[in-house]
């Protein structure tokens, strides 16, 4: 009974946690997922330890191996010495909600490392290739003293740019015959790429994928003090080209800091949490007007042309 209260405790679970107790953070991490009551003093008690991790955001389309990239990235840092955290989000079980495809096949290696920890999370419909627990969970981990986290998503294509505004660097991962880089350009990945990994570049057709990415970054405008995405071929599966990758990205951390980017990166991503928040609990709350009881025959009268939309919403809220 007392070791469950314990467990329970808020700063027990995060200390116990930052010691690398692989279930203690697991549960704090399950309550993100299951929006526990716990979960606000849980972030309350974290706060103050976090702001220390390096997000990276991993995206591209299905097919060309972002979990293969994420996982040689891994193996990388991890001869770095660095603690390291991998979320992978993934599409939803239609039948239970939860991540399809579980933790990923080609990170196991990683399993049975104490210094590694990965998770699947469930898309759950969420637009934007994340998870919408997504930011919290990266407080958590950041704030039990990993040095660096990967966020993988879903691969979703147009939508997955919402990556842009949850990273402090994001890495696109392209490849031959994943569709053409003008197809990656019109999904916007030109406009949120920080780094960009041509993998699978044994295959044919690399070097075109290459030569085009150039030639379009080669029509943006960049000022003398802006970072220009670099362009690194990899071979994920065979761990060729990784370093230069791990590289790139460690650059691209220290042009953030020394010009101070990175604090207006995180108080951006810190203002679109707190909205997103703000909503939902606005949302909840019109779920308990007084007059939520009606939205159904508001809705009717709505779709029967009685009603505008927000004549219907002006009279849920007014209520009584």
């Amino acid at each position: 009974m007392a070791e469950s209260a314990r467990r329970s405790d808020p700063e027990s679970l995060i200390a116990a946690a930052r010691d690398g107790d692989p279930r203690a953070l697991a549960r704090l991490i399950s309550l993100v997922e299951n929006s526990s009551p716990q979960l606000r003093p849980v972030l309350r008690a974290i706060a103050p330890m976090t702001g220390q991790a390096h997000v990276v955001g991993l995206t591209g389309s299905p097919g060309v191996g972002k979990s293969t990239v994420a996982g040689a990235l891994v193996r990388r840092y991890r001869e770095q010495g660095r603690r390291i955290g991998v979320l992978a989000v993934d599409p939803s079980s239609p039948f239970t909600g939860g991540a399809l495809l579980g933790d990923r096949v080609r990170m196991q290696e990683h399993a049975t490392d104490d210094r590694v920890f990965i998770r699947s999370m469930a898309s759950r419909g969420h637009l934007g290739g994340l998870a919408e627990a997504t930011p919290q969970a990266l407080r958590i981990l950041d704030g039990v003293g990993f040095d660096l986290i990967l966020v993988e998503t879903v691969g979703v294509g147009q939508a997955e740019v919402e990556i842009a505004s949850l990273a402090d660097t994001v890495l696109v991962v392209v490849a031959p015959g994943f569709g053409d880089s003008v197809q990656a350009a019109k999904a916007g990945i030109l406009e949120i790429a920080d780094v960009f990994a041509v993998n699978k570049s044994d295959r044919p057709g690399a070097q075109e994928v290459i030569r085009d990415l150039r030639a379009m970054l080669a029509m943006a405008r960049y000022g003398s003090d802006d970072w220009k995405p670099p362009l690194i071929a990899t071979t994920a599966a065979s761990g060729e080209g990784i370093s230069d990758l791990a590289a790139a990205i460690g650059r691209h951390r220290d042009w953030l800091a020394a010009g101070g980017r990175l604090a207006d990166r995180r108080e951006a991503r810190a203002r679109a949490e707190i909205s997103a928040l703000a909503l939902a609990g606005l949302r909840q709350r019109a779920g308990q007007l007084p007059g939520a009881s009606r939205l159904d025959e508001l809705a009717e009268r709505v779709c029967a042309g009685k009603l505008d939309p927000y004549s219907a919403a002006d009279e849920l809220i007014a209520a009584r």
